[in-house]
């Protein structure tokens, strides 16, 4: 019999235990690849928002916790066009509102000015239009957010306790959270949430975005502009932000967490198998294995275990998070597009816990003496 035969033959003959250790460990990585996956396609879905909209430059108030939070005078946005190499100023205020469709839900509501880029970036479906000067009382909802609703252009819906509200237009949106949120007049937010003249920040689009010098000096002179005013580039402002922070640091520590178990999980797997086979290995020894070979064939056996439990994981994470995105509760508020090298960090992640777990099983069996381990009962 061949080594690697040998060593296939003794993992599948305990088929009980090598199938729940494959289903432990599967379950483990599966939880790694759906956490880090869900937090790095929700920041790059963030990302995609600014890069869709040629948005380079984000301004928001200094020392804020969260961007609801940020407080800035929509005057600024005029001293920020003059600078040189400034294309448009995009004001924005944002707010997070519930409806009684939705139940607890809370559903993202962005005021925009009706001539700014950003709004006539929108995508809207045939049956609609998009915001004009001098529409009042009218509100373009995100795809998933009027099918969750059940609206479509023409409808009416509560908003602010303030009456009814025409649902003008349905806007299209690659990014799942622009499908789930809402667009109005700055103005009438700005009504609406009490802050006449504020806004939450500003979108700066800038005339060389490939300029990576220049956006850090228009940064600069924006910044000058007063002590409570930040700019910073979109891809550092959206990874700084305290929200996504969160969502990383979270799967940061889940992750840790499944992996620290996973490793206890597939140590005592292997102690278990070296100690079932100290006979075994006695035998193995007496006819002329090296230690070096009793400690490869350990680690082979847990590489397997790891591998299978890894690539099952890796492809239930994506399968069941794409099929949790298409629920109505959830669809818009997470982005699943789990990339290949998240997949591929889940299995490389499940080898390493493989190598870890069976690290010190290996060693214990290599120390095993023939002549002891053939006298064991």
């Amino acid at each position: 019999m061949r080594f690697y035969s040998f060593v296939l033959k003794n993992v599948v003959r305990r088929r009980v235990r090598s199938t729940l250790t494959v289903i432990g460990m599967a379950l483990a990585v599966g939880a790694v690849v759906a956490l880090v996956g869900v937090s790095r396609s929700t920041e790059q879905s963030f990302m995609d928002i600014y890069e869709q909209q040629s948005v380079a430059i984000i301004v928001q108030q200094r020392g804020a916790v969260q961007r609801l939070t940020s407080v800035l005078s929509i005057e600024l946005g005029k001293e920020i066009e003059k600078i040189p190499g400034v294309k448009h100023v995009n004001a924005g205020l944002v707010d997070f509102t519930s409806l009684d469709e939705l139940g607890a839900d809370a559903v993202v509501v962005q005021g925009w000015e009706v001539d700014s880029p950003l709004m006539r970036k929108l995508k809207i479906m045939p049956d609609g239009r998009n915001l004009k000067p001098g529409d009042k009382n009218c509100v373009l909802l995100g795809e998933q957010l009027a099918i969750a609703l059940d609206k479509k252009a023409g409808d009416k819906m509560s908003l602010y306790e303030t009456g009814d509200y025409t649902v003008i237009g349905i806007f299209q949106s690659s990014v799942s959270y622009e499908t789930r949120s809402m667009v109005m007049q700055l103005a009438d937010l700005q009504r609406f949430m009490g802050r006449p003249g504020q806004v939450t920040g500003f979108a700066v689009l800038v005339d060389h975005p490939e300029n990576e010098a220049e956006i850090k000096r228009i940064c600069g002179e924006i910044a000058a502009l007063g002590p409570r005013i930040d700019a910073k580039p979109a891809a550092e402002s959206v990874s700084e932000t305290t929200e996504i922070r969160f969502i990383n640091a979270m799967a940061w520590i889940v992750s840790a967490i499944a992996i620290i178990i996973s490793v206890v999980l597939m140590l005592n797997t292997m102690i278990m198998s070296v100690s079932e086979r100290t006979r075994e290995i006695g035998i193995l020894r007496a006819i002329g294995w090296r230690r070096s070979r009793i400690v490869r064939m350990i680690l082979i056996e847990s590489f397997l275990l790891s591998l299978c439990g890894g690539v099952i994981g890796s492809i239930a994470a994506v399968g069941l998070t794409r099929l949790l995105a298409r629920h109505p509760a959830v669809a818009g508020l997470i982005d699943t597009q789990i990339s290949g090298g998240v997949v591929i960090f889940g299995i490389v992640s499940a080898l390493c816990v493989g190598v870890l777990g069976a690290a010190y099983p290996a060693y214990r069996g290599a120390q095993l003496l023939p002549t002891e381990a053939l006298r064991h009962e």
